[in-house]
């Protein structure tokens, strides 16, 4: 094959004209720190969500830090979540002084598997955290089911899910009209469907948790710059807890509100782009392609990762790069990182899918500025790649 002359990431922001008029106005309305524009995405948020509360923050990281340490989970419980996800998820329960429990996953689908979840929940649990893998939501009714009898809250991690839905509901949406949902964390990283360069977002139903998540943001004070500073505000505050300075910025969430806009477009693009993949590699010998989860849901499509079973994984990334193609590995299994080998005993061999799917898998380029024939090109490569092994 003919090597293209210009570099393929994995991924590219999808930022424009308007997000960049946007800035600029935050810019000259004298305001760019937490206010008007922060509730405004905040309120947009709770529309696509059907979540009565969203809290912005800095990051996902920063949004998972403060829900778990709203919910006072500390030395001596254990959070169960998958092995299968970014090391965020793990790093915030153990400074917490917290133990993770790691759950099995899908080798197909990547997605928790909810009985192995539901099996490892003792009385020490505290919380779930199913996370919603690649843009594809987690199975919520078995892993809420397994939660409610055990009396815990189950925290989506949904950093991948912005305009995914299970079953029809939203990720972080109430399972049905009137009834409270689960706690979320979405994340708007550059890499994301939508982004504010940095930031995130909790949606929660909980009034007296959604108080504290937003006192716990901003140093403890229960009122925001913009209720102290902005017109009719008084700038006296009281401090009952001490917090963390986990705010989004004005600047941060003007860009975000011009994004959710686009959210629809984005993900329609980025599913026709998938689709095309998915016909280019199917068949492919050595490539175990994404299958899909067998409950009724829309994929967001956030990752497009395959499983390279006759090249080692290693191999194809570069292979990849030799071709002007980028390529990321989403995730390496957290239970077989050094610290929590280490801390927590986890070893190899202790989920068997998960490290089977850990050494294979590979994310090829998905994002909305991309064309049909980048996705084309990346599919001859990928059959190039291992036709050349097979020889």
């Amino acid at each position: 094959m003919k090597i293209r002359p210009d570099f393929l990431p994995l991924s590219r922001p999808a930022l424009g004209a308007e997000e960049e008029a946007a800035v600029v106005a935050c810019l000259r309305s004298g305001w760019i720190t937490s206010g008007p524009k922060v509730q405004e995405l905040e309120r947009v948020f709770r529309g696509a969500t059907g979540a009565p509360h969203a809290v912005a923050v800095a990051s996902a990281t920063a949004g998972l830090h403060i829900v778990l340490a709203a919910l006072g989970i500390g030395p001596g419980d254990e959070v169960v979540t998958p092995s299968m996800t970014f090391a965020s998820t793990v790093n915030q329960v153990a400074l917490r002084g917290a133990a993770p429990v790691f759950a099995e996953c899908d080798y197909g689908t990547l997605q928790v598997v909810p009985g192995d979840l539901a099996a490892k929940i003792t009385p020490r649990t505290k919380a779930v955290i199913p996370v919603h893998f690649a843009g594809a939501p987690a199975d919520l009714d078995p892993i809420r089911a397994a939660a409610d009898r055990a009396g815990v809250p189950v925290i989506e991690d949904a950093a991948h899910a912005i305009g995914a839905s299970y079953k029809g509901i939203p990720a972080g949406g109430p399972p049905s009209p009137g009834k409270p949902g689960n706690i979320a964390v979405f994340s708007f990283h550059p890499i994301k469907n939508i982004t504010t360069g940095e930031g995130g977002m909790v949606t929660c139903y909980d009034d007296d948790l959604a108080a504290r998540l937003r006192s716990l943001r901003f140093h403890g004070i229960e009122r925001d710059a913009w209720k102290r500073y902005g017109k009719g505000g008084t700038p006296h505050y009281d401090i009952r807890e001490p917090g963390y300075k986990y705010n989004l910025t004005d600047l941060h969430a003007a860009v975000g509100v011009v994004q959710m806009g686009k959210l629809a477009a984005l993900n329609g693009r980025r599913a026709e782009l998938a689709k095309r993949y998915l016909a280019g590699l199917r068949g492919v010998a050595g490539i175990d392609l994404p299958e899909e989860p067998p409950y009724p849901h829309v994929h967001s499509r956030h990752l497009f990762i395959v499983k390279s079973a006759r090249v080692e994984r290693d191999e194809m990334i570069a292979a990849l790069a030799e071709r002007n193609v980028g390529a990321g590995l989403h995730f390496p299994p957290c239970h077989l990182l050094s610290f929590v080998r280490e801390r927590f005993g986890a070893k190899e061999g202790d989920l068997p899918q998960t490290e089977r799917a850990g050494k294979r898998i590979l994310s090829l380029p998905l994002f909305p500025g991309m064309s049909l024939d980048d996705v084309d090109y990346v599919c001859e490569a990928v059959r190039e790649i291992v036709s050349e092994a097979a020889r």
